[in-house]
């Protein structure tokens, strides 16, 4: 194994025209294990802090040419969030206070305690790193693990991040289906704010909440006097989404005699009021989803076939939690920290509970999930075991049994996808010791790994083939 690099030494700036208590700076800063570059005045410390791109900057507020004040404000202006200490006498403290204000992290009073000094210097340059490994994070995740603000790393919602790619710039209607809480909207809004219609409207409109006989004035419109309490002219949902995106959720709720006006519409790109005479043309992409089996309510004829082979020119299935096992962590950890108002760190002991979970009710019930185990734990910023909710710790495990069938039957690929991931977890990922705790051999596991989206972390994959 190749030598780690040494940690590269962190670089600090001391501004100081008082050349003993420069000499002093130095010498205690070296003794520390810091880099020191002196300037001795403000025109060569905002020279010096240029050409050496410090990590942190010390400096005097009452210096000669260029005040501390001034240097402060520069430093600031060019490189927001840098950590500048300034030394400032008892006479000046209010400056150093109102410098702070401006962004300044901290102060020390003259004489200076060196002890106290190297206390709040290590604290900055923690505090920075901290700041910076965040932003790091930050942009990693947004850049390898989300698209458009949909978190996930997992095959299952890469695929579906592909998909979404390929249509967010073409007009073609869109059916997303996927069980309630997998994100349904969060797809549409994507496909509409990344594509080329994003200067429009996107106009979301809930079927199952509009009742069946407003159902027609709401989507198309009404003009005035067209039935009693039509008082003025409407226009619909189709109407108000013109040049943008038209989101049509639950659309399985709509019933028969709107299906076949709908169809119409999506057929001849125009809508008629209701009372109208005349027809308008509309310029709208339409994307619907349900988490009804359409295809089954075709067969059961609630749903026309016609109108189903019209909005499902492209499908997006959107998949469950429960197959998406590489991204339950990476989601608990961004609705935790969305609950907190900072990063928050999930134990190992919690993790291993949350990926077994079932997660009944997808991304939405997690996310509920980590606000509640927030709100009502997760001390010094670490979410712990104990933190979770009862019935998430103490959910039964899947396990066979000689006991009755269960009447609401039993999920076969949950019950085999949580003995492979406790057999996972006991042997630390190895997937060949895994493989001979289930029974199976390793090949069979790789093929269960690939199809219920497990993915062992690539630090735990070293092993011997048996």
């Amino acid at each position: 194994m190749e030598d780690q690099p040494e940690p590269l030494q962190r670089r600090i700036l001391v501004v100081e025209d008082d050349a003993t208590l420069r000499r002093i700076a130095e010498f205690r800063l070296r003794e520390a294990g810091y880099d020191v570059e002196l300037a001795d005045d403000g025109d060569a410390g905002l020279e010096a802090f240029g050409r050496i791109a410090p990590d942190l900057v010390i400096t005097d507020l009452r210096m000669p040419g260029v005040s501390g004040e001034e240097l402060v404000t520069e430093i600031l202006r060019r490189e927001p969030g840098m950590p500048v200490i300034v030394m400032t006498g008892h006479g000046t403290v209010r400056s150093a206070v109102d410098a702070m204000r401006q962004g300044v992290a901290d102060y020390v009073t003259k004489p200076v305690s060196w002890d106290e000094m190297l206390v709040v210097v290590a604290k900055e340059l923690d505090r920075a790193a901290l700041t910076r490994e965040n932003r790091a994070l930050r942009a990693t995740l947004k850049t390898r693990h989300t698209f458009a603000g949909i978190i996930g790393e997992s095959t299952a919602i890469r695929s579906v991040f592909a998909t979404m790619d390929r249509l967010k710039d073409v007009d073609a209607t869109v059916l997303i289906e996927g069980e309630s809480g997998t994100g349904k909207e969060l797809v549409a809004r994507a496909l509409h704010f990344e594509g080329h219609r994003s200067a429009g409207p996107l106009v979301p409109v809930n079927c199952g909440a509009i009742p069946s006989e407003l159902l027609e004035s709401e989507l198309f419109g009404h003009e005035k006097g067209a039935f009693t309490g039509a008082g003025r002219v409407h226009r619909g949902y189709f109407e108000q989404a013109d040049g943008g995106t038209l989101f049509l959720d639950e659309i399985g709720e709509i019933p028969p005699a709107a299906q076949v006006t709908l169809l119409r519409v999506l057929t001849d790109r125009r809508i008629r009021r209701v009372g109208a005479e005349t027809t308008i043309p509309i310029d709208v992409r339409v994307v619907a989803a349900t988490n009804r089996n359409l295809v089954a309510a075709m067969d059961e004829g609630d749903f026309r076939s016609d109108l189903y082979y019209r909005i499902a020119v492209v499908p997006v299935r959107l998949p469950p939690l429960r197959e998406r096992g590489a991204d339950v962590g990476l989601l608990a950890e961004h609705f935790a920290a969305k609950a907190a108002g900072r990063p928050i760190r999930i134990t190992p002991e919690a993790a291993a509970i949350l990926s077994r979970y079932p997660w009944r009710g997808n991304v939405r019930e997690l996310e509920n999930v980590m606000e509640r185990a927030v709100v009502l734990g997760c001390a010094d910023d670490v979410l712990a075991e104990t933190d979770l909710p009862d019935d998430v710790k103490n959910a039964p495990q899947p396990v066979l049994s000689d006991g009755p069938f269960p009447d609401d039957g039993v999920d076969l690929a949950i019950i085999e996808r949580g003995w492979i991931l406790r057999a996972l977890d006991h042997t630390s990922g190895n997937r060949s010791r895994a493989a001979r705790l289930l029974g199976i051999s390793r090949q069979a596991l790789l093929y269960r790994l690939q199809k219920y989206t497990i993915e062992v972390p690539p630090e735990s994959r070293g092993e011997a083939t048996p």
